[in-house]
């Protein structure tokens, strides 16, 4: 009996290491590099920053740096207690814009309520808002508003190529590219106007200035810690398109430092994602007997305790997953480790996701940049 659970378990695993197999063959096929084009519109870059003195520097510089579109670059203060404004003013570039952000008002979440602000005060047509963090490529911001012309998108977005500094990093940042290629259809997201197959990564999200308006932007959302989640549904319930580009030509981004800050960031907005009593134990499923299991049940067979019959299927999942992992790594150009880290990784993002459910209703709160928002209000 023992025998035929384990056989059974490994087919299963071996089904649920295909479905992300054969989309991410799908996804990395249609996704690509958008082809920048001049264009006299202006691109308004907005850059949220509160404590950010060993970023933003580098950040503002990359913006400014860039080509074939004019560019603003307004940098939103948001009651820094560092070095940040000054090292903004310090730049000098008639470009560039420093602006106060002002209290935080009751309902808002700090990030909504800063990038609210500057797009009030932006003058382009094209909104991009990227993270304090994130290093524009030269013709980043040409290629996004190519993009959203010639394809109607009033919303366009994709990941940075993920900078890598730690074990840490590699065992956590990796699953965004994982779990947006592997699970979202993008030729369906692109087709149906379905709220749900809405995606973007909140390191970097161009909008057009009208469909920003109409919809109410991140006023819309401004009780939300997931703005990837939150403005292309948001826009797509408005009947307006959004899409997703091969981004990782296009910026990078050094999202943490070291693993307590990578699992205390995904801790975040883990409340919006998977962590929520009706999700995750379908994630749990579909990942964990997917991308984990073989791994283990391979471990086992190589010390006797699986059979011939479990261990070969198991084995085929591992070794698709694996060549899963391995074609995202190729195509985001991350660092090679992080293939065979993968069945970690896979672990430690459930893990993550568990504690913050199983902790929901005793924390009754998510905690970000000093400040405190209640669950219920995310």
């Amino acid at each position: 009996m023992t025998d035929t659970i384990l056989t059974a378990l490994a087919l299963l695993g071996l089904a649920l290491a295909l479905l992300p197999a054969v989309l991410v063959a799908v996804n990395l096929a249609v996704l690509r590099r958008p082809k920048p084009e001049a264009d006299p519109g202006l691109v308004s870059i907005l850059i949220p920053a509160r404590n950010e003195a060993g970023n933003i520097e580098a950040t503002v510089r990359a913006a400014l740096a860039s080509t074939l579109v004019p560019v603003e670059v307004i940098v939103g203060d948001d009651h820094s207690t560092d070095a940040t404004p000054e090292i903004v003013r310090a730049i000098g570039d008639p470009r560039l814009r420093l602006v106060a952000v002002p209290s935080l008002p009751e309902g808002w979440t700090g990030k909504n309520h800063a990038c609210f602000h500057m797009a009030d005060l932006a003058r382009g047509p094209h909104l991009l808002f990227i993270d304090a963090d994130v290093r524009l490529a030269p013709e980043g911001a040409a290629s996004l508003a190519a993009q959203a012309r010639r394809t109607g998108a009033a919303l366009v977005s994709g990941v940075p190529r993920q900078d890598l500094g730690t074990p840490g990093e590699m065992l956590t940042v990796p699953m965004i590219d994982f779990l947006l290629l592997g699970y979202l259809p993008v030729p369906l997201m692109r087709r149906l106007p379905d709220p749900s197959l809405g995606a973007a990564c909140g390191q970097l999200i161009l909008m057009e200035a009208d469909a920003y308006a109409a919809t109410g932007g991140h006023g819309g959302i401004r009780t939300s810690l997931h703005d990837g989640v939150r403005l292309p549904r948001l826009f797509r319930a408005a009947g307006y398109r959004t899409d997703l580009v091969a981004a990782s030509p296009l910026a990078t981004c050094r999202m943490y430092r070291g693993f307590a800050q990578a699992w205390a960031g995904f801790s975040k907005n883990a409340h919006e994602g998977m962590a929520t009593p009706r999700a995750l134990p379908v994630w749990t499923l579909l990942l964990g007997c997917g991308q984990v299991l073989p791994s283990l049940l391979v471990l086992a067979g190589l010390l006797g305790l699986v059979p011939t019959d479990a261990l070969i299927p198991a084995a085929a999942s591992l070794a698709l997953s694996l060549a899963t992992r391995a074609a995202i790594t190729l195509a985001v150009r991350a660092p090679l480790a992080t293939i065979p880290l993968h069945p970690i990784a896979v672990a430690v993002a459930l893990a993550i996701q568990w504690n913050v459910l199983l902790r929901r209703e005793r924390a009754g709160a998510a905690t970000w940049k000093g400040r405190s928002y209640p669950v219920s209000g995310v």
